[in-house]
């Protein structure tokens, strides 16, 4: 236990609904995350065992139990879709750091939910943890997902050479942070 609780927020938008993941979210989540081309740039292959999806929404509560983070499902407000989901993780309460995450199905991409999404989430844990820092990763060759980090303020730090080998095939990771005095 880090001693300092992390809640499960809901959170809201102009468009979106973050909550907690719910039981019946796991279909959903199955079809996300075992979608080849929604995955093509995540740092492990797609999912096969739709029992996965239980599992994962079981590891969202017991990081939020253990107080290791928050993951949160992103839903239209406007009628409940489904489009994918952000996290806060790996928060470390002596480094006053976390990182943070977030997947969206592909009938969302290109609408600004990333952006609004994990904006809401950063917003919502700088507001709430002595959080200093939040750092990520992304695949070079997902420029997109670049533009989502630089337009919440995220400064692109450096490379990892290689440090990723998904299906047999290498990539390269840009290194992004995002301090507290540079999130305004």
């Amino acid at each position: 236990m880090t001693g300092m609780p992390i809640p499960t927020p809901t959170l809201e938008t102009d468009r979106l609904r973050l909550r907690p993941f719910a039981d019946d979210d796991t279909d959903d989540l199955y079809a996300l995350m075992s979608d080849r081309e929604v995955l093509r740039y995540w740092d492990a292959p797609p999912w096969t065992d739709p029992d996965r999806a239980a599992r994962f929404v079981q590891g969202c509560r017991d990081m939020e139990r253990e107080d290791l983070g928050t993951r949160l499902a992103v839903t239209a407000r406007a009628d409940g879709t489904f489009l994918g989901w952000c996290g806060l993780t790996d928060w470390d309460p002596g480094f006053r750091s976390a990182g943070v995450t977030y997947c969206l199905a592909r009938d969302a991409w290109g609408h600004g939910y990333g952006t609004e999404a994990t904006g809401a989430l950063l917003d919502w844990a700088y507001a709430t943890l002595p959080l200093n820092r939040v750092q990520t990763e992304v695949d070079t060759r997902n420029p997109a997902s670049a533009r989502v980090l630089e337009k919440l303020g995220f400064v692109r730090e450096g490379t990892l050479r290689e440090d990723c080998v998904v299906d047999g095939e290498v990539s390269d990771s840009w290194v992004y942070g995002l301090l507290r005095r540079d999130r305004g």
